[in-house]
């Protein structure tokens, strides 16, 4: 779709910036009364009245954060609004709005830009979003994209990584792990395709895993559900580099320790089907792994009558005083440092 072969597909040279831009804008809806002036002018204007305004800004590179030769494009502007927004919520606040930057080669064709910008309206219409602006321009080395972000949130509601307190519960929403095991799952598959380009994969036994690395959600309904149960964590952050990373940053924000629990970490089934077929540590994925785009949150043990039994929430630790350690308590009750080490040690 996006290699220009096919001599019925429009180059980009030959329709230009402006004209690319209104074809792939002309239908977009503006949801919000705080959006006043969107995509058309020299600027966006925005009315967020008495509300404190949320902004998150991310990067995805071809070749660093994305594979086009397994990420549809249309996945890939779903995604790339998925990955800022969670940030908004993360925050506690409610995403309103985004820009989308796009630095393209010549190599694509106006139909992949429209391919991936159909995946950007798909998010901003489940999410209820306005795309408001951005900017396109050439690049000498495949694709970026660049998105802000804007929420907003009472003074009162906003939640930041630094107010955990001693006793809080660890909270994190969802399963974990199941996004790099897709990785692996679609990395493996690619590996086969150059060996034998005729072979069609077999996909049924990773359809969630897939999804879930290839069409994350963030969690809204997760806000929605904190604020129906009239409980405010006391910090929060989106899972977006691994369960230990996170958790370390609202430890080290917030001057406190923590015991997490091996055995409390949530895991879907076919996760753990498919890290017995790879061979790899199923936890190691959930500390390590990233890009679940959960919500990890601390919250005051008097709240926890009102998630016990949640099927959304699970409790996997506590929030210990400043002068604690931040323990990994495993299986065997024995008791490590949690470490941050990333992706690269995922499979260790």
């Amino acid at each position: 779709m996006f290699k220009n072969k096919d001599n019925n597909l429009t180059k980009l040279d030959n329709i230009g910036e402006f004209n690319l831009i209104e074809f792939l804008t002309n239908d977009i809806n503006i949801k919000h009364k705080s959006t006043l002036k969107s995509i058309g002018d020299d600027a966006a204007v925005l009315d967020y009245r008495s509300k404190k305004v949320l902004v998150s800004t991310d990067f995805l590179v071809e070749g660093i954060h994305f594979d086009l030769s397994y990420m549809p494009l249309k996945h890939l502007g779903y995604k790339a609004i998925i990955v800022n927004i969670s940030d908004i919520y993360a925050m506690n606040g409610i995403a309103k709005h985004v820009t989308v930057s796009v630095a393209i080669s010549n190599r694509f064709t106006k139909e992949a830009m429209l391919e991936l910008y159909d995946g950007i309206k798909l998010a901003c219409e489940k999410y209820k979003i306005d795309f408001v602006g951005g900017d396109t321009t050439s690049s000498t080395s495949g694709l970026t994209i660049s998105v802000t972000a804007i929420g907003e949130a009472n003074q009162k509601d906003i939640v930041y990584r630094n107010g955990a307190k001693p006793n809080d519960l660890i909270v994190v929403s969802g399963d974990l792990g199941s996004a790099y095991m897709g990785l692996k799952v679609l990395q493996r598959e690619k590996e086969v395709f150059k060996v034998n380009p005729k072979n069609q994969p077999d996909l049924d036994s990773y359809t969630y895993l897939i999804e879930r690395q290839l069409k994350p959600e963030a969690r809204l309904d997760i806000i929605m559900l904190l604020s129906e149960l009239k409980i405010k964590p006391t910090s929060m952050i989106d899972i977006s580099d691994g369960l230990s990373s996170e958790l370390l940053h609202i430890c080290k924000q917030s001057n406190k320790g923590c015991d997490l629990y091996e055995n409390k970490i949530p895991y879907d089934p076919q996760l753990l089907a498919t890290c017995e077929e790879f061979n790899l540590n199923v936890t190691n994925l959930a500390l390590n792994g990233g890009e679940d785009y959960e919500l990890l949150m601390t919250i005051p043990q008097v709240y926890y009558e009102k998630i016990k039994g949640n099927p959304n929430l699970t409790v996997i630790g506590y929030i210990k005083d400043s002068d604690s350690e931040t323990n990994l308590v495993l299986r065997d009750e024995s008791v490590v440092k949690l470490k941050s080490r990333g992706w690269g040690s995922s499979e260790d």
